[in-house]
């Protein structure tokens, strides 16, 4: 991987983990908040609830993700399948940046 790219991957993951932090902050602020009085209102707020903590829960993987990517760019091995070691496509690597397969060997 060429030096421009190395910098410029980099830097785009290190935006994306930025921004799902955020979200993560949100969603947390979010689901500490308190609960309307009204019941029929609250079991709603739970129910949203309920979906935040899912939307928590992908947030939080795709942060686990998002490291585990700089970690390989930082080991120089960013680029290359954990299962077969042959390269990932540089398309599959530009839309999932935080691949850690080639597609044949992708879940």
């Amino acid at each position: 991987m060429a030096v421009e790219s190395k910098a410029e991957v980099r830097a785009q993951l290190n935006a994306m983990l930025v921004e799902l932090e955020h979200r993560l902050a949100s969603i947390k602020r979010d689901v500490t908040r308190s609960h309307s009085g009204d019941w029929a209102e609250q079991a709603q707020e739970r129910e949203n609830d309920e979906v935040e903590d899912a939307i928590g829960v992908e947030t939080r993987q795709s942060i686990a993700d998002t490291r585990a990517a700089l970690a390989r760019l930082d080991a120089d091995t960013y680029g290359s399948c954990e299962r077969c070691g042959e390269p990932i496509s540089a398309a599959r690597l530009q839309v999932l940046p935080t691949a850690a397969h080639c597609v044949n060997c992708a879940d």
